[in-house]
């Protein structure tokens, strides 16, 4: 296991005298928090305690991660014997990683990519009346967020980590991008303005600093790096005492982002340790780069200036940490560099008060910490298809390579190792002219492994049945029988296999999607301080322009949203899991045949809305989209009479200054 050594005993770190060292950092409630300090170094004890206990209980895991990691791993890996062969015959045996369990991987998480990524990803809806635009707009705001800062990305790393360790951890975060952009400011006549007139006789360009984009972003916690509370249930993440992950950056990000962000501080301190690694980091068992026998992470050299920080948000009482009077618990957030330094320390400060920290784990028992993961589950005949498959291999090669039993008195052996095509065997002087019968005779093969393939169909079989996964989702039909696949058997099968995925989709939705949509919602009614510009075609055009219609927000189909504008009270939406096109039943098919033929049913039933649910179900997207406009004809006194009045406003985006009015509520 390691071993953390706290304190002036940790010496392969080459810290510095901090006495010696004054970068005058004025800290947060003027807490004395310079690196050497005693409030300093009590604080990076108590973290680098926690952070030890929960990465002692989680490194237990780390052996089975690896072998999940291995059967992962598309590639040959030659064993020690094998390495020793390689080098007297080029022809040498490999061990081949049979790749079925990457292959039921990959089908998991399409379902679940094609399940939650749609538009928009999370949805919103007001509680009252008053809160419905705000929801929508909302919902339009994180949509943009979503799809400019790559969330999707991060949710495809998150599905997969859930899904071969046991669970996924991610952290929604406000990004806020600060940077310079050339403005145009109108250049006025002095002479003119000094006699009160503004006349613009040009236009000159200046450099400002402005924030360039804010909004949310989602960050992926690798697993092996994960510090959860060991002694809470990983899906139960709030109810834990703190939560921490190790994250690697670079010493000139953090000085660039000291400079911006208030809330770090000593990083002129960390860049004068030497080695900036975390002790736990030293020891990942993370197998990864046994893909490439490659190291998957490169320690600081010359050319780097690698640094590793341990983030932690810990529940505390301020008064037994000195970190204020309060005596009940409260959110802080603390980032410790290289094991020494204490870059970050403030209390939490969200509206929410929840750690900002969403976890998967859809194969969760309600108990564990580090529960079993759908990969995990199937190693074991993942290991025996991987004995099956290469042992047959080896028995082809063996026969492949022609053993032979040879009298080296008649034959000259140099000649019948020559493994060239086309090649001349000598016989030796003595036996010149007396015929070369039984100078050579080869050994029978058995092929003892024939069957081993027709076991490894009967294998893949059960890990379909294990994992939820089979041959038509993967994109093959039923082989084998002469019969023909029915319509009613794929059907059948179809439906019991997307329940079964559709319950992982919906664990996942309820335990992080749910989160994640919340956190995002809160920290952009919280921490979003510049107007933005959205996009209101979509399903929420006709109300939106109907809402702002005669606001002068909206140019071009885009609608001006300031902060104040979404500070409403709304629910989140959580997808049900199922895919589009999932849903499709034949039934509702007849339903609407007979309905659209019988008027006393069209009287009873609303059928567009009928046939909008199975147009959705079917996998169509944006039905709304179709909806024919109704535009009707006034004269133009008329038009310009019902504009005065305010029920007429004109129709945004590709009509241009075109004459053409809509009535509002209609």
């Amino acid at each position: 296991m390691p071993r953390i050594i706290y304190g002036s005993q940790q010496k392969s770190k080459g810290k510095p005298d901090w006495n010696t060292l004054n970068f005058d950092y004025s800290y947060p409630q003027d807490l004395a928090l310079k690196p050497g300090s005693k409030l300093h170094d009590e604080i990076v004890s108590k973290i680098l305690e926690r952070a030890n206990e929960s990465y002692t209980i989680m490194s237990t895991r780390h052996s089975s991660w690896n072998a999940i990691d291995r059967v992962l791993t598309a590639y040959a890996i030659p064993d020690e014997d094998e390495e020793k062969i390689q080098d007297e015959d080029e022809r040498k045996p490999v061990t081949i990683i049979f790749p079925y369990s990457y292959a039921i991987l990959e089908t998991l998480i399409s379902y679940l990519m094609t399940a939650f990524i749609q538009d928009p990803i999370f949805r919103y809806e007001g509680w009252s009346p008053e809160d419905t635009i705000g929801a929508i707009l909302m919902e339009k705001i994180v949509e943009h967020n979503v799809w400019h800062n790559k969330v999707a990305l991060d949710l495809h790393t998150f599905f997969r980590d859930s899904l071969s360790y046991g669970f996924g951890a991610a952290a929604p975060w406000w990004y806020v991008e600060e940077g310079q952009k050339i403005r145009k400011v109108p250049r006025l006549n002095p002479f003119l303005k000094f006699m009160g007139i503004d006349k613009v006789t040009g236009y000159d360009k200046v450099l400002e600093d402005v924030t360039i984009y804010e909004g949310n972003a989602l960050s992926t916690i690798d697993p092996y790096l994960c510090l959860p509370d060991p002694n809470t249930p990983i899906h139960k993440v709030q109810d834990s005492e703190y939560f921490g992950w190790i994250d690697s950056t670079n010493i000139y990000d953090l000085l660039s982002e000291e400079r911006s962000n208030e809330d770090l501080f000593n990083i002129r301190y960390l860049k004068e340790i030497n080695n900036k690694t975390s002790s736990l980091v030293a020891a990942e068992g993370s197998s990864r780069e046994e893909r490439t026998l490659e190291p998957s992470r490169i320690k600081e050299t010359s050319n780097t200036t690698k640094t590793d920080l341990i983030h932690m948000f810990v529940k505390l009482i301020p008064a037994e940490w000195e970190l204020g009077p309060s005596e009940y618990p409260e959110k802080w957030q603390f980032s410790i560099g290289a094991d020494e330094v204490l870059v970050k320390a403030k209390p939490l400060g969200l509206n929410h008060n929840r750690f900002p920290i969403a976890i998967a784990a859809p194969d969760f028992d309600g108990y564990s910490t580090t529960p079993v993961s759908r990969l995990e589950i199937l190693y074991g005949m993942q290991h025996i298809v991987d004995f099956l498959f290469n042992s047959h291999i080896t028995n082809v090669r063996k026969a492949i390579n022609d053993m032979f039993i040879v009298d080296p008195y008649i034959v000259n052996v140099d000649d019948l190792k020559n493994p060239k095509p086309g090649k001349i065997i000598r016989t030796r002087r003595p036996v010149w002219g007396k015929g070369v019968k039984d100078a050579v005779q080869q050994f029978a093969v058995n092929d003892i492994t024939r069957n081993n393939i027709s076991d490894v169909t009967f294998i893949v079989e059960y890990m379909h049945r294990i994992s939820s996964v089979d041959d038509a989702v993967m994109g093959s039909l039923r082989s084998g029988g002469p019969e023909r696949l029915t319509s009613a058997e794929f059907e059948g099968t179809r439906a019991g296999m997307v329940s079964r995925m559709e319950r992982i989709a919906k664990i996942i939705g309820i335990q992080a999607m749910q989160d994640i949509g919340y956190f995002f919602a809160s920290h952009t009614q919280q921490l979003m301080k510049e107007e933005t510009y959205i996009n209101i075609t979509g399903e929420w055009y006709e109300r939106l322009l109907e809402e702002y219609g005669n606001s002068g927000r909206i140019k071009n189909d885009r609608l001006r949203v300031s902060p104040d504008d979404i500070l409403v009270d709304f629910d989140l939406r959580v997808r049900d899991g199922s895919v589009p096109g999932g849903n499709f039943s034949r039934v509702w098919m007849d339903l609407f045949k007979e309905i659209a033929t019988h008027p006393e049913l069209q009287q009873s039933f609303d059928i567009v809305r009928i046939f909008n649910h199975i147009a959705r179900n079917s996998g169509a997207k944006n039905v709304s989209e179709f909806r024919r406009v109704n535009v009707g004809t006034m004269p133009n006194e008329q038009v310009l009479n019902e504009a005065q009045k305010g029920n007429l406003v004109p129709i945004q985006g590709g009509l241009g200054n075109a004459n053409i009015g809509a009535a509002q509520g209609f």
